[in-house]
């Protein structure tokens, strides 16, 4: 569906708007329009996010997107809904049994390393996720006979109130895209960071905090931002980086499509198709 408006108030922009239209049928369809050279093996990524529907007494619905092909570009995702204004998430199980399923079908092998980004959650919630989110998550490799993956769990928070300023010459800037703060005004509890991973053109620029709840991957601060600035260039309904990783975006649009538009859960053949871009 096109809107008119679009297409009739700005012929300049026809060719930039049919590119676009053109490369989101391609995605939508399980086309791969462009990737990122991602050294670690045998690695599955998960984005996950709540959304609280009004319409409907406010009940939760959980995005679960899992990357399943080796150079993260094949989703596999889910929503579960749950009881209203539950944020902690609790049919977890289902959800990741399925992708690891999904991911041994298309590979002929289990992950050895499964990195989790978990959206929406408030620093007084960090313990809960700690405590009752994680164990939920290693609950699931029993299902599968001798598996014990390694995992690390990011808790991604954009509605932050720190903003972060270069300092040039005589004025102050926005800092450029890539920019990483892990030291001074991090945490002393928790391994974090700040990363601004988009490109402000006006405004300062608001970085997003990411708190490291679970590493047993042993991944350096090093390479976890690294792999966290370049799965913010994977989101495919934009051509450069956004402010957080592609898997976050998408368990977001997913849960926001199924709470606000559909109110139920999505046909199951849709599952590894990215039809809610």
């Amino acid at each position: 569906v096109i809107n008119v408006r679009t297409i009739t108030t700005q012929p300049v922009k026809l060719r930039s708007i049919a590119q676009k239209i053109l490369l989101q049928i391609n995605c939508k369809l399980g086309g791969e329009l462009w990737g990122v050279d991602i050294p670690l093996k045998q690695l599955m990524v998960i984005g996950m996010d709540v959304y609280h529907d009004p319409s409907r007494g406010k009940r939760s619905v959980v995005g679960f997107v899992a990357s399943i092909n080796q150079i993260l570009t094949q989703w596999y995702s889910r929503v579960v809904f749950q009881m209203p204004h539950q944020e902690i998430i609790d049919s977890l199980k289902v959800c990741l049994v399925a992708a690891l399923q999904k991911f041994h079908e298309v590979n002929h092998c289990l992950p050895e390393k499964i990195v989790v980004y978990r959206d929406g959650v408030s620093d007084g919630q960090l313990k809960m996720v700690e405590s009752y989110e994680i164990p939920q998550l290693q609950k699931c490799f029993e299902a599968f006979n001798d598996y014990d993956p390694k995992i690390v769990v990011f808790v991604v928070q954009k509605k932050i109130s720190t903003n972060i300023y270069s300092s040039a010459a005589d004025h102050f800037t926005t800092p450029p895209p890539g920019t990483v703060i892990d030291h001074t005004i991090t945490s002393r509890d928790w391994v974090d960071f700040y990363l601004i991973a988009h490109y402000t053109q006006q405004g300062c620029g608001i970085p997003t905090h990411y708190i490291c709840v679970r590493n047993t991957a042993n991944l350096s601060p090093d390479h976890m931002q690294r792999l966290t600035f370049k799965l913010c260039h994977m989101y495919w309904n934009w051509p450069g980086t956004i402010r957080v990783p592609a898997p976050c975006k998408y368990a977001h649009k997913l849960a926001f499509l199924s709470g606000h538009v559909l109110h139920h859960e999505p046909a199951i053949e849709l599952c590894e198709k990215l039809f809610f871009l």
